[in-house]
């Protein structure tokens, strides 16, 4: 009997995957517990339709990653803080006020994308960005003092 997999099932298969099952552990077990549905004509013309639109979802996702990744890549942003006569500042400069200053200028990047440790310095410093589908950017932070 030809199934359709409602949820994934541990060790077996995945969501809208179209599995042949012996009759019994299909009424048995999968029916009871609606983890899949007998695959018929309607079912599988939608599970069809729902994976293009998840495969056309995907690819519009990766060109948008793609833009963004090449706007960003060599950017300057420059953040401004509070630094001493040696040029330590008083308080670091963290992946939140990066992405602050990022927002500030249209770009909407979350603090987990950034390869940074924390700057504790005035100066040009380089920032990696992480995006989706394995792309990447570098932009570089002029810290500036207030």
């Amino acid at each position: 009997m030809k199934v359709i997999l409602l949820q994934t099932v541990k060790g077996f298969g995945k969501i809208d995957e179209i599995k042949d099952v012996a009759d019994g552990y299909a009424r048995n077990f999968l029916f009871p517990k609606h983890l899949a549905v007998q695959a018929s004509e309607k079912s599988l013309a939608e599970v069809t339709t729902r994976q293009r639109q998840v495969v056309k979802a995907a690819k519009d996702d990766l060109v948008s990653q793609q833009r963004l990744a090449e706007k960003l890549d060599g950017y300057e942003v420059e953040i401004k803080a509070k630094a001493n006569p040696e040029q330590a500042l008083y308080a670091a400069v963290t992946k939140e006020k990066v992405v602050a200053a990022l927002a500030k200028l249209g770009f909407l990047v979350t603090a987990d994308q950034l390869i940074m440790k924390p700057f504790k310095q005035l100066g040009t410093f380089p920032i990696k960005i992480k995006f989706r589908h394995g792309l990447e950017a570098e932009i570089s932070a002029i810290i500036t003092n207030e």
